[in-house]
Parts: C-alpha cells; structure tokens; sequence
C-alpha cells in the first residue's frame, strides 16, 4: 500500500500561497502599464512568486500560529512583495502566449 493511502496529505496547507495570491491581486490591480490576465499569465506569476519565497506550510493549529508569526515579519512580507514585483515583470516580458 502506498505511503499516501495511509494519511491524509490534504490537510498540508502552505500559507505563503494565500499570501502570494493575495499581494498579487493588490500589485496587478494597481498596475501602471496593462497586463495579460488571462490564466496562464496570472498562474505563471504565481508560480514564479511561490517559487521565490520561502514556504509556510501548516497542518495544525499550532502550525497556523507559526505561519502567521512568520508572516507578521517585515522582512517576509517585504519578500513576499518583491517576490511578485519579480513574476509580473518576468511573465509581462516573456509570456507564454504570443
């Protein structure tokens, strides 16, 4: 039997998504120039985001306090921002799409 059948993988949760998605909609809103939203655009700056940051998984609720001490930090927050700044500009100059 297979290691996944046994427990329930599901209840992993990385808080860093729910953060990168989050100060993605805020920077795109605001964005000076247009941008492609279509969903391979936003998947892919969300994608180049996540990879940048360091993750925030959780399974519990002691997890949860965890995750969000380490998200009140300054220092994450700001590298959560840059990280995003970081994926609009890479995915505006290079989509994926013609």
């Amino acid at each position: 039997m297979a290691f996944k059948d046994n427990y329930d993988f599901d209840q992993l949760v990385n808080e860093a998504e729910r953060l990168v998605i989050d100060e993605l909609e805020k920077q795109v809103l605001s964005y000076p120039e247009p941008l492609c939203l279509c969903e391979d655009c936003v998947l892919d700056m969300a994608t180049f985001a996540l990879n940048s940051v360091k993750p925030l998984y959780r399974v519990s609720l002691l997890g949860s306090m965890y995750a969000a001490h380490a998200m009140d930090e300054a220092s994450y927050a700001e590298s959560v921002k840059n990280a995003v700044a970081s994926a609009i500009a890479k995915v505006k100059a290079h989509p994926s799409h013609d």
